[in-house]
């Protein structure tokens, strides 16, 4: 390519660059197109992996990864900046179409590539958050809140610019894991630090994301503005993914309002914008908010089958934990079944069962695998808990003595230290020692949210002694391990571990 046309093709690049920051996405990937088919070399793989982010932002997932894996076949295995830049990007469609294996993989070796890098922070930042990503769809709480902790290290020295990201996704991983006023905190940090870099797209997000949390905590009024502002800019920008997620929002307040014929239709059209895009995890999401709305307009047989195809979902790809939460979700349905009934039939008790049980069971088992007291008091309390309460509830309705005495005995039987995971018996995980940001980020906007949300990271972090899931209880007077065949039901249905193989004899 001679140096005319190279010029031409960086001119291309450049304009694709700006459409994108004006919110024109669909222009911003007609510029890259074109640029893809008159350019050769560097230029032309730049412009294709590009395009393909483009095709990502605007939903067609599908698009992107086809195009990301032509600008990789096209360029050589250790490329230095191309390949990675590409992997880390390509992972983004691969999440979207739920392909989690697939994302990661491609981060790995992104990683791999950027670990002797000296000059490439923004892309090692930007793929810490593809793996916190990963990490959190598949609730992985603990890896996620250590690699957003890690990834916000990287953006103070990197790239403050890109600061919220990290903070975002501590909101996120503390709101799922029961701390959802520290959440709100982070989520908000997240929303200074954007604004103050003057990131439009990423203030948008942060806004439609920070409605989610406000919406799920049933502050409504406070949901509005931040809800209505991003759904706006995302309509206008064609990002259909997003505007997806933005009525899932919608709906879920309407629901919460009792509205149930405007969140239906909201709904509706937001699971639309997912199968459209590919977007599989979120529209399996959908499904069982689609499901909600059905059972409460006695739409049972619909509500149903909904659920059986957001678990599928689920199940193929290996997320056990979103299967538990479901169970439990369609068994607090069910619940309201059995309170609308004078007498219950055994038939529903024995569903209501064979449903929540299990399901608390692999929820309860998640706080053995977070890394400090705090988290793990916080998981029991705001999330296993009520799912416990849930299964003793349906035992004693159903009549079922022995299910409950196991329930009993498995709660009492307390939490086993585990103290040999490193040569001096301390816990793995120590307390946060983040670095001072160098003395020249000090000015830089954003810097104060930074800090601020630096610090809240380190109070989030303490030290904690490192558990072990519980042991097997084999009761001596009956021959026989506790809870036995619920235990067995819920490791085959989510594929997972919920007890140590150790068994403790009382």
């Amino acid at each position: 390519m001679d140096e005319e046309t190279a010029a031409d093709g960086r001119a291309q690049l450049a304009a694709g660059a700006d459409a994108y920051t004006r919110g024109d996405t669909a222009e911003a990937l007609r510029i890259f197109e074109d640029a893809a088919r008159t350019t050769t070399g560097d230029v032309r793989l730049g412009a294709i992996v590009n395009a393909a982010s483009m095709a990502d932002e605007l939903g067609d997932h599908a698009r992107s990864l086809s195009l990301y894996r032509e600008a990789l076949a096209a360029m050589p295995a250790d490329a230095p900046r191309l390949r990675p830049n590409a992997l880390v990007n390509m992972s983004q469609a691969l999440q979207h179409l739920g392909e989690l294996d697939a994302a990661q993989d491609a981060l790995q070796q992104a990683r791999e590539l950027l670990a002797d890098s000296t000059d490439q922070g923004v892309l090692r930042v930007s793929c810490l958050l593809s793996l916190t990503a990963v990490a959190l769809h598949r609730q992985h709480w603990a890896d996620a809140a250590e690699l957003a902790t890690e990834s916000l290290d990287a953006a103070r020295r990197f790239a403050p610019q890109l600061a919220g990201h990290p903070l975002m996704n501590l909101a996120a991983t503390f709101f799922e894991t029961g701390r959802r006023d520290l959440a709100v905190d982070f989520g908000q940090q997240a929303l200074a630090a954007f604004e103050a870099a003057g990131d439009r797209n990423a203030v948008a997000e942060t806004q439609q994301n920070l409605a989610t949390m406000l919406v799920r905590l049933d502050r409504f009024d406070e949901a509005e503005a931040p809800l209505h502002a991003s759904q706006q800019y995302f309509e206008q920008a064609g990002l259909g993914y997003r505007a997806g997620i933005g009525l899932k929002t919608m709906a879920f307040l309407a629901e919460g309002r009792e509205d149930l014929e405007q969140a239906k239709a909201l709904y509706i059209r937001s699971l639309a914008y997912f199968v459209e895009s590919c977007a599989v995890l979120d529209a399996a999401d959908l499904r069982m908010r689609l499901a909600t709305v059905a059972f409460k307009t006695g739409q049972y047989e619909e509500c149903e089958a909904l659920l059986a195809e957001a678990f599928d979902a689920y199940t193929e790809r290996g997320l056990g934990l979103h299967c538990a939460q479901l169970d439990f979700w369609h068994a607090t349905l069910l619940e309201g079944a059995v309170a609308a009934e004078d007498s219950p039939s055994a038939e529903l008790l024995a569903r209501a069962v064979d449903l929540a049980v299990p399901a608390a069971l692999a929820i309860d088992a998640v706080r053995y695998t977070l890394p400090n007291g705090s988290q793990r008091d916080q998981w029991h309390r705001k999330i296993a808990d009520p799912a416990m309460r849930l299964a003793f509830r349906f035992a004693y309705l159903a009549g079922d003595g022995l299910l409950l005495a196991d329930l009993i005995e498995t709660q009492c039987a307390g939490t086993t230290l585990n103290i040999d995971r490193s040569d001096d018996g301390r816990a793995g995980r120590l307390p946060l020692e983040l670095l001072d940001p160098p003395p020249e980020l000090a000015q830089h906007p954003g810097a104060a949210a930074l800090q601020l949300g630096a610090a809240l990271a380190e109070v989030a972090a303490g030290a904690g002694l490192p558990v072990s899931p519980p042991p097997r209880l084999a009761l001596a007077a009956e021959g026989r391990i506790a809870l036995a065949p619920y235990i067995a039901a819920a490791e085959q249905r989510y594929g997972r571990v919920i007890r140590d193989s150790r068994v403790l004899t009382i």
